[in-house]
C-alpha cells in the first residue's frame, strides 16, 4: 500500500492515446491516459468505462449526442454504447479511467491505436 501522486504519474509519458495502468482494484484497472484529438468509434459489450478528467475538456461523442466533461467531472459510459471521446482545437486533455482488467482498449474494433498490453507505472 503506497500513495499514488497522478500528477507524478502523468509526467512519466508523453504518448497519447495510451493508456497507462497505475492500479487494481479487485477486478478493475485505474488507467491514466493523455488524449489529443479524436480516438475511435468502438464500444464495449460487456463493460461499463469511467471516465474523469483531470485536465482539460472531454468531447464524448455519442451517436445520438455529444456530452462535455470538464475538468473535476466524470460520465460513465454503458456497456454496450457506442462511443468516441474526442477532444477540441489539438488540446491534450489528461484522464483517469475505471474499467474491468477484461475490457479491451478499442472495444468490438481493431485499429492502428488499439492497445494489447497496458504499460505499468
Amino acid at each position: 500500500m503506497k500513495t499514488i501522486n497522478i500528477q507524478q504519474k502523468f509526467s512519466k509519458f508523453t504518448e497519447n492515446w495510451q493508456p497507462h495502468q497505475v492500479a487494481i482494484v479487485d477486478d478493475m484497472q485505474v488507467l491514466l491516459a493523455k488524449i489529443k484529438g479524436e480516438f475511435v468509434w468502438h464500444q464495449h459489450e460487456k463493460e461499463d468505462e469511467l471516465f474523469i478528467v483531470i485536465k482539460g475538456t472531454l468531447m464524448m461523442h455519442f451517436r445520438d449526442r455529444i456530452e462535455t466533461v470538464h475538468e473535476g467531472e466524470m460520465i460513465v459510459v454503458p456497456k454496450g454504447v457506442e462511443h468516441c471521446p474526442k477532444t477540441m482545437n489539438n488540446e491534450e486533455v489528461h484522464v483517469l479511467l475505471f474499467e474491468n482488467l477484461s475490457t479491451a482498449h478499442t472495444g468490438n474494433v481493431i485499429h492502428e491505436r488499439t492497445v494489447s498490453n497496458y504499460k505499468k507505472i
